[in-house]
């Protein structure tokens, strides 16, 4: 997966949130997409790939036991601070926040950032990050990995 998939997903889950009808106009959605420059199998792509997130959170037999305070967000320590740049730390936050990613996922992420080595973590780097996670299979959040044309593997 790579990081323009990503952006359709983030595009997606805030129109999704952004009107009650979200789910009714997913075609307008692909349309609006494609006028973007985003291609079919891009748009597909990111489509599986929240469908397979979506069912495999319905069915799952063990409710996730994330986080207890729905309302809570994490603060960067001092030296990440000085290292991931306010809009990178943003992006990640509206991942976490469109359930894109988990706060574990956050954490495996920001561990990335780190070790990028650079002075400054940008936005770029960060969407590289994601989409690494996504294209070497590690999951987002709950231990499974998505292949867009099979069933999440539990590892």
């Amino acid at each position: 997966m790579n990081e323009r998939i990503v952006e359709i997903l983030i595009y997606i889950m805030s129109e999704i949130r952004r009107s009650s009808k979200g789910a009714k106009k997913l075609d307008l959605l692909s349309k609006d997409l494609i006028k973007q420059g985003y291609t079919e199998g891009e748009i597909s792509s990111a489509f599986s790939w929240l469908l397979h997130r979506f069912r495999s959170e319905s069915d799952e037999l063990i409710p996730n036991q994330g986080s207890t305070l729905k309302n809570s967000f994490r603060l960067l320590h001092e030296i990440e601070n000085s290292v991931v740049t306010t809009e990178a730390y943003g992006y990640i936050i509206q991942l976490k926040e469109l359930e894109i990613i988990s706060e574990l996922d956050m954490e495996h992420i920001l561990d990335r950032a780190m070790m990028l080595g650079t002075t400054k973590v940008t936005v770029e780097d960060v969407k590289t990050i994601v989409a690494a996670m996504l294209n070497n299979h590690e999951g987002l959040g709950d231990g499974a990995y998505f292949m867009f044309d099979e069933e999440p593997v539990i590892q």
